[in-house]
């Protein structure tokens, strides 16, 4: 149990004042500060090739951060090793029965307001959200503070549990694939999504080391597969010009680990992304705000198809998983 510190004088905590400016540029650092230190393994801030990765939630009100929120929240529990998705605001620890230890450095988090301007100059809405689709000149910025619950006095970490038997999260995820309806090619030795044809080639299920690395790689051609014409209609070249096709690669990265950790998977490195990763830093150095457009982006495609997901009839409770795949988790 936490020690209980009441809110008082004592435990407030000065008010961290970030400008606008300021959030684009702190953020950005830091996700190209956790892509340059993976780069010669290709292991990126949303990889977690051991353990299934957890959605970064509000310790107070349980809801899961989104886009831009979780790759920040994600590359700062890496380099600090931080064992759990736990975080809230200072005053929310505090709440809570928590405290959070003197001299912590706190993780830089967004969200933003928009800006409907009346006729007397005042703004008229109160609403914010953590992902405002492309942000533009009509949404400010907000940041705000966040500490991991590692972060608190007296904290221990957690008696580590089972993970899910491997079969019933690859039985998730292959039924989840398949209510979604894209058309899937297994043969050659390439992945890649053929916009022309509709359809996603993927080498034969026993090329991989195991069935986390195919669903990863799935996963991330199913997220180019949301961006058809006849879908999200995903268009980059107006935001990122001649970019544009290292964006979508790492906008198909962010979905794919997005819902790798919906769906309870690991989300595992990709060593073809060593040709985009100085792509990638470029354009993040270059454009502060790109990171957030991609998350945005790819946070869009894994609701549309957790939204197209839930359309669909649903399975049987009994799974069942194909032959290769049982043969690889030994079942």
């Amino acid at each position: 149990m936490p020690t209980l510190h009441p809110r008082n004088a004592a435990t407030q905590r000065p008010k961290e004042t970030i400008s606008r400016a300021d959030v684009y540029t702190r953020i950005t650092d830091q996700i190209i500060k956790a892509i340059e230190a993976g780069a010669q393994t290709c292991t990126m801030p949303w990889h977690a090739p051991d353990i299934a990765l957890a959605i970064p939630r509000n310790a107070m009100t349980q809801k899961a951060y989104r886009g831009v929120n979780i790759v920040a929240l994600l590359a700062e529990a890496q380099a600090h090793h931080y064992p759990e998705a736990k975080w809230a605001t200072y005053r929310q620890w505090s709440d809570l029965g928590y405290q959070v230890n003197k001299g912590e450095k706190s993780a830089c988090a967004v969200f933003w307001k928009p800006l409907d301007i009346d006729a007397t100059g005042k703004s008229e809405s109160d609403h914010v959200t953590e992902d405002a689709d492309t942000p533009q000149s009509r949404w400010v910025a907000r940041a705000f503070a966040l500490f991991n619950i590692a972060q608190t006095a007296n904290y221990e970490p957690p008696v580590t549990q089972p993970p899910r038997p491997g079969h019933e999260r690859i039985a998730e995820i292959e039924h989840f694939i398949k209510a979604l309806g894209p058309d899937i090619r297994h043969g050659g030795n390439r992945a890649f999504y053929r916009p022309a044809t509709d359809h996603i080639q993927m080498p034969p299920f026993n090329c991989f080391v195991d069935p986390f690395s195919y669903y990863s790689t799935l996963t991330h051609e199913v997220t180019h597969w949301t961006g058809h014409t006849s879908r999200l209609n995903r268009e980059l070249k107006t935001r990122f010009g001649t970019e544009s096709y290292a964006a979508e690669e790492l906008i198909a990265e962010l979905g794919s680990a997005f819902l790798c950790a919906d769906l309870g998977l690991s989300s595992e490195s990709r060593p073809e992304n060593a040709a985009y990763i100085d792509n990638w830093l470029t354009v993040l150095k270059r454009d502060t705000r790109a990171i957030f457009a991609a998350a945005s982006y790819a946070q869009r495609a894994v609701d549309f198809m957790h939204d197209l997901r839930g359309a669909a009839p649903q399975p049987e409770v009994t799974a069942v998983v194909s032959r290769s795949i049982q043969q690889s988790l030994c079942l």
